[in-house]
């Protein structure tokens, strides 16, 4: 058996700690939000990006990752224009609220009536990049509470034109693959099969952390823990969030990503009840509540009337847990147990602003235009999609856990997860 890692090894850093140490380095004025350890900005080549969008209007996701991208965003207290533009826009919905045609004429680039105008036409790729953003709009939900937003629909019209113009370029995925997990692994399936690059997620693995807290690759984590409280009647689009907040975390254990065994997802008591049996841990939800500047005075057990949970068993025997305590709290904090340590290590994952932790995302995103390599692997979204679609089917069947051949989901994390690190704006 390896022995566990030791405690002065995982690496968290306080803002007081920050603070000293980039003194005693700079001598002089701070670095402000480091993104991947402080490196600067090295040259980056251009590129042409087409977005296929859900909709696009204020704070919708696809404004947030358009007008980066068209804007530029501050960056270590300075403004940063990325190298890659917005060419062309596809939307799928066009709402009263509808900016495109505004920004279209004040960032200089063209709407299309289809997906095959805005990757260059018939036959033709001429972008160098996809940027596929379905999320908002008016689209339906199915018995399972799943919005069933046409990721894969419209990754499957993208991969046709590839096809067709014998050229392919890569691919972001916005959020989940898919709701379906079968269509999130033809997804994945598909990109290796034609060779391009694919990258999806949330913003949380890569947003701020308070403390600072990077778990090295092969740390002895035998359980981890994720609280959060968000509106219940959406709980399907927040988990997503939850369990990809908990595998940036998980992945990085002893033996890497093993895949998971079974998922089970309840609701009300049965959630507290789970707790009595040990099937997740009070301590870590202690400790990960104590990290939470949100939480709510009192206890979640008196607090919050309808809990629910997603619980994670993993193939290797560890276990994860991803709690929706709307009346305790409402960021996202994580707490996990290792082998070795007394204490749970716990850290909050900040969400700044109206969109601000997007700046993380777009700045990883970047990096994966530039190169065509994604940052972190595609399989830690392909687990998660799997894993909430299998949690949904769970809470629809009373709690029942359900085991599939598809959470078998394999990969290693990467050294570095990506997240951003130091302050979130500059000195006034």
């Amino acid at each position: 058996m390896k022995s566990a890692v030791p405690p002065q090894s995982i690496t968290t850093h306080t803002r007081r700690d920050f603070l000293i140490k980039s003194a005693a380095l700079a001598g002089a004025a701070l670095p402000l939000g480091q993104f991947a350890h402080g490196a600067p900005d090295a040259p980056r080549k251009g590129g042409r990006i087409a977005m296929i969008n859900s909709e696009y209007r204020f704070k919708s996701h696809a404004y947030h990752f358009g007008r980066r991208f068209m804007e530029g965003y501050e960056r270590e207290g300075f403004h940063h224009q990325p190298s890659q533009s917005v060419v062309r826009m596809f939307n799928d919905k066009h709402p009263a609220s509808d900016l495109s045609a505004a920004d279209a004429k004040r960032f200089h680039f063209e709407q299309c009536g289809s997906v095959a105008d805005a990757l260059g036409g018939k036959g033709k790729v001429d972008v160098d990049a996809v940027l596929l953003v379905i999320e908002h709009g008016d689209y339906p939900a199915n018995e399972f509470g799943q919005i069933l937003y046409p990721r894969h629909e419209k990754f499957m019209e993208i991969v046709a034109v590839f096809e067709a113009a014998g050229r392919a370029v890569p691919v972001f995925v916005d959020k989940a693959l898919s709701y379906d997990h079968r269509k999130a692994k033809e997804m994945v399936e598909t990109a290796r099969r034609m060779k391009f690059g694919l990258m999806a997620g949330s913003s949380l693995p890569v947003t701020w952390r308070r403390p600072e807290l990077e778990l090295p690759l092969g740390t002895s984590i035998k359980e981890g823990l994720v609280a959060f409280g968000y509106d219940r009647s959406l709980s399907e689009v927040y988990f997503f969030h939850a369990l990809e907040t908990l595998q940036c975390m998980m992945e990085r254990r002893t033996g890497g990503e093993t895949g998971v065994r079974r998922v089970t997802m309840l609701t009300g008591d049965d959630v507290w009840k789970a707790g009595d049996e040990g099937r997740w841990s009070w301590a870590l939800l202690d400790a990960a509540l104590g990290r939470n500047p949100s939480t709510n005075t009192g206890t979640a057990r008196e607090n919050v009337t309808a809990p629910e949970a997603i619980l994670v068993e993993y193939a290797d025997g560890t276990r994860g847990a991803a709690l929706n305590l709307v009346e305790q709290v409402v960021d996202f904090t994580f707490a996990g147990r290792i082998e070795g340590r007394d204490a749970p290590v716990s850290t909050l994952f900040e969400l700044p602003g109206i969109g601000r932790f997007f700046d993380t995302l777009v700045w990883n995103l970047e990096k994966f235009l530039a190169s065509g390599q994604p940052p972190y692997p595609v399989e830690r979204t392909l687990l998660t999609s799997t894993m909430l679609d299998f949690a949904v089917h769970s809470r629809k069947a009373k709690g029942a856990p359900q085991v599939s051949e598809f959470l078998d989901v394999r990969y290693q994390a990467p050294a570095d997860s990506g997240y951003v690190r130091g302050r979130i704006t500059r000195d006034p």
